[in-house]
């Protein structure tokens, strides 16, 4: 026999326990009721008869058990208040082949990431316990049951040297190295790295010779590492995004190019500069006088041409080879051709933002070299500074005006001989000056070294 109590208040008569039931009995709530003020004791209701294969919407108070094995299934949360909670169960232990992406309300945070950002379970058997705390947080991940690094909220990674800048970690490296990225975010978009990857500055020319040309400037800034970047920033272009992933990563840093000496012979473009999947290319050479049958080399930024006493001016390198977007590099200066007296000057080498000057002829005597292009600067190590410009041309004579290297590391031309140009300052990327003289092959000048160069990686770690 059933019966209805229709009352508005249930109350002890005395006491303050009131008890609804008996031992070994259930209280139900009617289907489509809800109830109030009972609050919840950090579990939730295992949806055991709706295992889910599709996206869906997750409700308050439940947890899911889902069937990832036809395809990778989206969950969105609901709008999360102080308490509410949720879990997400791999049902076929298949989320390591196809992931399951939760997603928060627009605004919502997961683990005090940015607003709206996913995270992803992508373990067999993966499973994980959500609880919105406040507009700060988030959604927190309480409980995983595969790796404790389920709900960590930003990377972790070694190699290098390490530096921090507010949120943000540096990690530098001058010389070669790994990168190795032993923890990932759970929201995807702290994942994101930025980077800067600098290449070796080509080595200066001899005997009214050309400034090298800078090694290449490849930099992203992501959303989440945030600082003053170079005009050369190639966010949001994807093919020059990297996001990490729990793997690790060689680095290459280009070494400087040698400079020319007055013995017949070649300077040499720096070396490229490497890491994932950008690629910085080595400066180019800057030409010289006692090898006159060659104009400034090609490369990250071009190297500068020579001065001709014969007359005949000698072009400068192609920057930005190869070519990439944004360009890495600029063109090296022409070296300025004359005859009769001894006046030509060498052309200057590219810079990261600004092309090499040309040789002048004037002063006569002595010409001038062309100033180095500048290079470019960026906050991405916490303060600013320029990196990647050309190396200065030479003059002819002590009479002459040689040009000075571009800011961010560019050696400075010569104008005498014998006489050795600046090099590149290390770990700039900077192209050596040109060397001056006219002394002819066999006289005792040699052409400035390029900068080596150096690969920077930033995110967001607290």
């Amino acid at each position: 026999m059933t019966s209805t109590i229709k009352v508005n208040t249930v109350t002890t008569e005395s006491g303050s326990t009131l008890t609804i039931g008996e031992s070994g009995k259930t209280v139900a709530l009617a289907s489509g009721a809800s109830q109030t003020g009972f609050g919840r004791t950090g579990t939730v209701d295992w949806q055991t008869g709706s295992i889910k294969t599709s996206d869906f919407t997750a409700v308050d108070g439940q947890g899911f058990f889902v069937d990832t094995n036809s395809g990778a299934i989206t969950a969105t949360l609901p709008s999360g208040s102080a308490g509410s909670i949720i879990s997400f169960q791999d049902y076929r232990n298949t989320f390591d082949t196809n992931s399951l992406n939760i997603t928060p309300q627009s605004g919502q945070k997961i683990n005090g990431g940015t607003a709206g950002g996913n995270i992803i379970l992508n373990t067999e058997g993966e499973g994980v316990t959500l609880v919105y705390i406040d507009s700060t947080i988030g959604w927190r991940s309480i409980q995983d049951n595969v790796f404790a690094d389920v709900g960590n909220a930003f990377i972790t990674a070694t190699g290098g040297t390490v530096t921090e800048s507010g949120d943000c970690k540096i990690h530098t490296f001058t010389g070669p190295g790994t990168f190795a990225v032993t923890g990932l975010a759970v929201c995807s978009a702290n994942n994101a790295l930025s980077h800067l990857v600098v290449a070796g500055g080509g080595g200066g020319g001899a005997e009214e010779g050309g400034g090298g040309g800078a090694g290449g400037f490849r930099e992203v800034k992501t959303p989440v590492s945030p600082y003053t970047a170079s005009p050369l920033d190639g966010y949001p272009s994807v093919p020059n995004r990297i996001t990490a992933t729990a793997a690790s990563f060689p680095i290459t840093v280009g070494a400087g190019g040698t400079g020319q000496t007055s013995a017949p012979g070649a300077a040499t473009n720096g070396s490229n500069s490497i890491f994932s999947t950008i690629t910085s290319a080595g400066g180019g050479r800057g030409g010289g006088q006692c090898t006159p049958t060659m104009d400034g080399g090609p490369g990250g930024s071009g190297g500068g041409g020579h001065g001709d006493g014969g007359g005949s001016p000698k072009s400068g390198g192609t920057g930005n080879t190869p070519p990439v977007s944004p360009a890495q590099g600029t063109n090296g200066g022409t070296g300025a051709g004359r005859t009769g007296s001894t006046n030509e000057g060498g052309g200057g080498g590219g810079g990261a933002t600004a092309v090499g000057a040309n040789g002048s002829t004037s002063p006569n005597p002595g010409g001038t070299g062309g100033n180095g292009g500048a290079g470019a600067t960026t906050s991405i190590t916490g303060s600013p500074v320029a990196r990647a410009g050309g190396g200065g041309g030479a003059a002819t004579t002590p009479a002459g005006v040689a040009g000075s290297g571009g800011t961010g590391g560019g050696g400075v031309g010569t104008k005498s001989n014998p006489s050795t140009a600046g090099a590149g300052t290390a770990n700039t990327g900077g192209g050596g000056g040109g060397s001056g003289g006219n002394g002819g092959a066999g006289s005792p000048s040699k052409g400035g070294a390029g900068g080596s160069g150096i690969v920077v990686i930033r995110y967001k770690f607290q």
